[in-house]
């Protein structure tokens, strides 16, 4: 939550950054840190104040108060990532990132997330091309044992790394591979263009990842010399950010990383941009049944001068409503999507364009792909217009000042900049550079990167229909040539000791405690009944809106599933005064976005602007709103895309659970049907559908608003003055529904064929929401079960027997119905045994109940959480969302504390015997049927098979 008594905010929008060296207002360092400079807030220009500092042994540190919360945000970024890996050894750096998480010489398996979680902090970790950085999020009273911790796996780690942690995580990147490369609609796109893109010596040929041989080939020697080798401090930078005291930040700083030795010396990577001599074709046959194309040009290297030219150049190709690619493929009907990007990094960066096809015989991307040239060489002739570059930068800077909302984003940025550029205040310079973009720059760029250059074109095709590809192959990327391997041997590994004055196993008391408040709501209600929430948020100059209307799926009629979206997405189009386009336009160049999104009992329309541009998004959400135009032409695409959408859909094995879950479950009720509906629904639903529900829901009678940004209440009441003209309808109302009954636990199967991993959900009705009643008891007591990473069943099944990249459960309740659900997305080979681990871990907690050392670790885990729950816009209006829905009390959260705080073990454990007995439960299982049926038989339990909806 903010301290709403500040009457100025620490980062400064409209100011100017002033650089300076060590001054006299300037903290007395302790010995071995060096003051490198600090910039402050002024008039001028978006900036982030800092501080910044190096030790003695090389480690870059990076300060930034913001006291507006009681929490810090603490980032350490290693200048690692793929691209300093051997070839033949690929993936060691995310594989590393894993094993920082297991423990280190004074802290234990598993305390890591243990620890932050028991903090009420939240905490990961990230590998790319070109860096690695793990971070932390945590209530200010916990920086000091941030600071313990990130040293100590710094330089105490190795001593805690064994075989069999190494083969647990070795494991756990091997099934975090199958779940989002092999086993996802699309999912070696990026792998494939890559190995064709690059030549083999480049590190950017194979993807972060890595290949699964290259893991199987290696040992634990090897990680530890990847580990002496890059993880020095010397190649490492510390941001953090929040509500810190710079002295006693630093003397922490000092304390647990001044001792920590050098590692070697690191330089900077050779930019290393490629070019090709021929265009590159290629086909991918994948388990999809949309066609996609997708066409890679090598560019320049990130923050090569001309980098903001081709960025601002993608997003005319293809980022939004008004770029060619929308215009004269998907709003033609010719494609379901289509977008350009400009991917960059540390090296090289690349220009994507693609495109995806029709489901069907619409689908040859021969003819998509001549579509794609001839609008890409008609560019050469059309140029680029100052309009449209004067909306580019309307909505980029925009999106710069939203990204800072947040004390985590902030620090990301500095730590970002400062690894890649040495200078965190190179938010500036970005920013400049996009100014300093010129149509002209614009389209000499397109010249020289894209105007009939080579490049690499992959046609991924349903299995079995290579005939749909846009082209012959006419590149197939060499066999990889892996070195013979070169075992380290321990006497290789030079490792390096630290010399303490202090005894690191003690872990460092908590500081003074924060006190998490509520903030400060004001309510007003409109002349025709609108309630508006709201609460002051002054951080950065900006507004978030949202107007919640009664018109979600809830009401749509019998057989018209997906009405409520369809009717959502028709509302972004044209109205009776402006083209779709014009409205696009004019919200970009305000950086501002209206949108309509329908749920299950409202359609939200969610509105973010710069406060000084507030007056005029409101006036074209007016125009949405009020006037759509519903042109049968905007209702044909859309509904054409819908059913693409519903046909993609049922490609994902997430969805094929998520969807027998609710058959199962609530079948013949609106409660079982698919959110986006069904391929038959969508058909059905004529214009005149769209226009009746709009007219009968779309009503302001039971509509709510929830503001949160820097507008003065006064101010709100007469900007949303609009509204108290509108009229409609009285509030819609739905039947009730009879709930099916629980029915006797079977397997339900659902065939993927060839899947290389199952998803595995157990699932059981439900309470509805309560925000203080059995259903959040319900979620404390599954806390310790499957809520936390420490949770017992994400202990088992990932970092103890290594099936998954993750497991865990939860109970969620609307406004009628609510849902018990447990899930993995396990190795194929693992798949009975999975379940057995699941039925085991149910049947022990509904048994035996929850222990002392649980119940206090849930206390302080979620009672500490609110410090951290209510800093952005976008929280605070959740947290505001909910409150209208549910007609809460203002102190609910004080209430729900006083729960946590309170409830007895034996009402956890009296939960639990209640709501996780394993018979209770149904069983989901998406995988390889023919594979999976005769291992499961062997339970007993009766196997059904299910065709989820389409």
């Amino acid at each position: 939550m903010q301290k709403w008594i500040l009457s100025v905010t620490l980062l400064s929008i409209v100011g100017c950054s002033g650089l300076m060296g060590q001054s006299k207002d300037a903290p007395v360092l302790p010995e071995g840190i060096t003051f490198v400079e600090q910039v402050t807030a002024a008039q001028g220009e978006t900036v982030i104040p800092y501080s910044k500092y190096t030790l003695a042994n090389g480690l870059t540190v990076v300060l930034h108060e913001d006291r507006s919360d009681p929490l810090v945000h603490v980032d350490m970024t290693y200048h690692v990532g793929s691209a300093r890996e051997e070839q033949g050894k690929s993936g060691f750096a995310h594989f590393f990132e894993h094993m920082m998480f297991q423990g280190s010489e004074h802290v234990g398996d598993q305390e890591h997330f243990r620890l932050i979680t028991e903090a009420g902090g939240t905490l990961n970790g990230t590998t790319n091309r070109d860096r690695t950085n793990y971070f932390e999020t945590v209530p200010a009273n916990q920086l000091e044992k941030m600071l313990w911790l990130e040293s100590d796996r710094m330089g105490f780690l190795l001593e805690a790394v064994s075989q069999r942690k190494f083969e647990i995580q070795r494991s756990t990147v091997k099934n975090e591979r199958a779940q989002r490369y092999e086993n996802r609609p699309y999912g070696l796109v990026y792998e494939r263009i890559g190995e064709a893109l690059y030549p083999q010596s480049h590190p950017y040929s194979w993807q972060t990842i890595g290949y699964v041989e290259d893991l199987e080939r290696v040992d634990v020697n090897d990680l530890k010399a990847f580990f002496l080798r890059w993880y020095g401090p010397n190649n490492a930078t510390l941001t953090i950010g929040g509500d810190i005291d710079k002295a006693q930040t630093l003397e922490w700083v000092k304390k647990y990383f001044g001792s920590i030795p050098r590692g070697p010396e690191v330089i900077n990577a050779a930019k290393y941009p490629v070019t090709l001599n021929a265009t590159r074709y290629l086909t991918l046959e994948d388990k999809v049944q949309q066609p996609m194309l997708m066409m890679a040009w090598p560019t320049s290297y990130n923050g090569a001068e001309d980098e903001a030219s081709l960025d601002m150049l993608a997003k005319v190709i293809g980022g939004g409503k008004n770029s060619l690619l929308y215009q004269d493929l998907v709003k033609t009907g010719d494609v379901v999507d289509a977008g350009a990007y400009h991917d960059c990094a540390e090296l090289s960066c690349t220009m994507y364009v693609y495109a995806i096809g029709q489901s069907g015989s619409k689908g040859n991307l021969k003819d998509v792909h001549s579509k794609v040239v001839s609008i890409l060489d008609g560019l050469e002739q059309r140029g680029v217009n100052e309009k449209e570059l004067s909306e580019l930068k309307g909505m980029v800077e925009a999106n710069a000042i939203f990204g800072l909302q947040s004390v985590s984003g902030k620090v990301s940025q500095l730590a970002a900049y400062e690894t890649f550029y040495g200078n965190p205040n190179h938010l500036g310079v970005e920013l400049q550079r996009l100014r300093d973009v010129t149509t002209d720059s614009m389209e000499a760029a397109y010249m020289q990167y894209l105007n009939g250059n080579p490049n690499v074109t992959l046609s991924v095709v349903p299995k079995g229909k290579t005939a749909l590809a846009a082209a012959k192959p006419n590149y197939t990327p060499l066999p990889r040539v892996i070195p013979e391997y070169q075992k380290v041997t321990d006497d290789q590994l030079a490792l390096r000791k630290s010399v303490d004055h202090f005894d690191r196993s003690v872990m460092p008391p908590l500081s003074q405690p924060v006190e998490a408040v509520m903030p400060r709501l004001y309510q007003f209600e409109l002349e025709n009944g609108i309630n508006v929430l709201g609460t002051k948020y002054i951080e950065t100059p900006t507004v978030e809106l949202q107007l919640v209307i009664p018109a979600g799926r809830r009401f749509e009629p019998e057989g018209k599933t997906g009405l409520a979206q369809l009717t959502a997405a028709m509302m972004g189009e044209a109205t009776e005064q402006s083209t779709a386009e014009e409205l696009s336009s004019r919200l970009d160049m305000l950086g501002s976005t209206v949108s309509f999104s329908a749920g299950l009992y409202s359609t939200t329309v969610s509105v973010t602007s710069l406060e000084k541009n507030l007056a005029q998004t409101l006036a074209i959400m007016e125009e949405r709103l009020l006037q759509p135009a519903f042109n049968p032409a905007d209702f044909e695409r859309l509904k054409a895309q819908a059913i693409e959408g519903a046909v993609y859909e049922h490609q994902r094995p997430e969805w094929l659970a998520s969807q027998a879950t609710r058959e199962v479950l609530f079948g013949g009720t609106p409660f079982s049907r698919p959110p986006e509906g069904t391929k038959a629904s969508l058909a059905s639903i004529t214009l005149e559908d769209v226009k009746h529900f709009y007219a009968r829901n779309y009503t302001p009678n039971g509509t709510d608003v929830v503001v949160v940004g820097d507008v003065a209440e006064s101010q709100l009441s007469q900007q949303l003055g609009f509204l108290t003209t509108w009229q409609g309808r009285p509030e819609p109302i739905f039947n009730p529904q009879a709930i099916p009954a629980q029915a006797k636990q079977a397997i339900w199967m659902v065939d993927k064929p060839g899947a290389p991993q199952t998803v595995i959900r157990l699932v059981r009705q439900g309470l509805p929401y309560d925000a203080t009643g059995e259903l959040y008891e319900t979620q404390l007591a599954n806390f310790n079960l499957a809520g936390n990473f420490n949770s017992r069943i994400n202990l088992n099944l990932r970092e103890d027997k290594g099936y998954t990249y993750g497991a865990g459960g939860y109970q969620t309740g609307g406004q009628e119905v609510g849902l018990s659900v447990y899930y993995a997305q396990v190795r194929a080979d693992a798949s009975l045994a999975s379940l057995k681990e699941f039925l085991a871990e149910l049947k022990k907690i509904s048994t035996e109940g929850v222990t002392d050392e649980e119940v206090n670790f849930m206390r302080l885990a979620v009672g500490q959480k609110d410090a951290l729950n209510y800093e952005t816009p976008g929280k605070k209006a959740q947290l505001l969302g909910q409150i209208l829905t549910y007609s809460l009390p203002e102190n609910f959260v004080e209430q729900r504390n006083e729960i946590v705080a309170s409830i007895s073990k034996e009402r956890l454990n009296e939960l639990a015997a209640k709501w996780f007995k394993p018979e209770d439960y149904q069983i989901i299982v998406v995988g390889d049927v023919k594979s999976l049926r005769p291992q499961f038989e062997t339970l007993g339990i009766p196997i059904k098979t299910i065709q989820p909806q389409m």
